[in-house]
């Protein structure tokens, strides 16, 4: 049994290039809608990368599904923070939404997605043993606590920092989910019934803040502030692995 899967998991293996290669070629033959569907099996097979993802959003941006395009972009990006290619796709295809970039982004957090999450976990993890080396050393050798005391506060002043960053890049990242429009258009409404008044229209692309759930339905925030009730199948959330709160 063990070499029977071991075997699978092999010829799964050598099989994903040639699948990936082939979702090339459907792109490069201008089948972007067959391509995007290649890609999707392969994302839904286990064989996730900046590329797939960053292909993956190309080919639903050229089939007309911004939404689509831009939910993979930012899977892309948060893989692969430093990818310039991954960054101006997704900015690309974020202008290209209406009422988009009528928010600007806060000054102060834009150089937090610099490192993903277990980057600057490590490099917090890091500072803080050497940190506690330093404070080990300084009990065991009381010789040089005088000699490492600056070295230890600013190691210790660094750690803080870090850590500091660690959960900025978090809370950026995780804590809060995102609803991205993947219909033509959609009505947000103000209460979580179909019969409920509109209050307003959003598009293909479009992001949301999702401040709360019920049912089928997502709480959605736009950038003026406008609050109202989405269908739960008319966007896709981000990130991926987060589970919306539980609905009242």
């Amino acid at each position: 049994m063990f070499a029977l899967v071991a075997w699978a998991a092999q010829v799964q293996a050598a099989s994903a290039p040639d699948a990936f290669e082939q979702a090339n070629q459907l792109y490069e033959r201008g089948q972007f809608a067959e391509a995007a569907a290649a890609y999707e099996t392969l994302v839904g097979a286990g064989t996730v990368s900046p590329a797939l993802l960053f292909n993956l959003g190309n080919a639903h941006f050229k089939a007309g599904h911004v939404g689509r395009a831009l939910l993979n972009y930012h899977r892309a990006e948060e893989l692969a923070p430093r990818d310039p290619d991954i960054c101006a796709n997704l900015q690309f295809a974020r202008n290209s939404v209406p009422g988009a970039s009528l928010r600007p982004a806060n000054r102060w957090i834009r150089w937090l997605p610099r490192l993903t999450l277990n980057e600057a976990a490590f490099v917090a993890a890091v500072a803080l043993w050497v940190w506690l080396g330093l404070l080990t050393l300084r009990q065991v050798r009381p010789a040089t606590r005088k000699p490492l005391r600056a070295l230890t506060n600013l190691v210790g002043l660094l750690t803080l920092l870090l850590l500091a960053f660690t959960a900025a890049n978090w809370h950026l990242r995780r804590a809060g989910l995102t609803a991205i429009v993947v219909v033509p258009e959609a009505t947000v409404h103000y209460g979580p019934l179909d019969e409920s008044p509109g209050a307003f229209s959003v598009r293909d692309g479009l992001e949301l803040g999702v401040t709360d759930t019920k049912e089928a339905w997502l709480q959605v925030t736009d950038a003026t502030g406008r609050t109202g009730w989405l269908r739960r199948e008319q966007a896709v959330l981000f990130p991926v692995t987060a589970s919306p709160a539980p609905g009242r």
